[in-house]
């Protein structure tokens, strides 16, 4: 489903896209969230993130970490690319088992080790 606001605004792509825009873009549609409502949980304008996914070659770390830190991934993951993160980038929506632990990734620590704690005991059970 396209909305409105997934619509690139501005001018047709003539160069392209710099590595750090395309891994925080695919991580981005892997998680299924617009550029809008990556603009929310970072608290930036929607035209930042356009410059982020398009323009963007050399972030700062500040930028990098709270990337980082909305995502749930090492800072590595927009700065190099690695057999995990080309894997990671599969082609499609998220899964419902990506969604979750998208979700998951999101709790506060402690939630995320009870969490995790639970899968292990049901894991040595089964």
């Amino acid at each position: 489903m396209c909305y409105a606001w997934d619509a690139m605004p501005g001018r047709p792509i003539t160069k392209p896209t710099p590595a750090f825009g395309a891994r925080l873009a695919a991580l981005r549609q892997e998680r299924g969230w617009t550029q809008v409502q990556l603009a929310e949980k970072l608290g930036l304008t929607v035209k930042m993130v356009t410059y982020y996914e398009r323009e963007a070659t050399n972030p700062t770390a500040k930028t990098v970490a709270k990337l980082a830190e909305v995502f749930g991934v090492e800072p590595a993951a927009f700065l190099e690319p690695s057999a995990q993160a080309r894997r990671a980038a599969k082609p499609g929506p998220p899964s419902e088992w990506d969604k979750r632990i998208a979700a998951i990734r999101q709790l506060p620590r402690g939630k995320q080790q009870k969490i995790a704690e639970v899968v292990e005991a049901l894991l040595k059970a089964s």
